[in-house]
């Protein structure tokens, strides 16, 4: 039992540290934006980007074409995510 607090303690220490990796405002929310446009490829994919594959890896330069497919073929959820993307 002792060996199972010890594991937990040292999980919830290391949890709490901050992150090592250092990285200005603007890198981190190009990253949030490029992992949001991922999912709503994933979840839109048979309305808006039939056309490419599934497996299709978005990056950052996609961006305006995710959004632009979002807002077009999306209904209004795609559209307002489109309009996040967009920011």
């Amino acid at each position: 039992m002792d060996s199972v607090s010890r594991y937990l303690a040292e999980i919830g220490r290391r949890g709490g540290q901050r992150s090592r990796r250092a990285l200005d405002p603007a890198t981190a929310r190009r990253m949030v934006l490029v992992r949001e446009a991922r999912r709503a490829f994933r979840r839109f994919h048979a309305r808006c980007f039939w056309s490419s594959p599934a497996d299709y890896r978005v990056t950052e330069a996609d961006l305006p074409w995710v959004a632009e497919r979002l807002r077009t073929f999306g209904g209004r959820e795609g559209w307002q995510i489109g309009a996040k993307l967009c920011r």
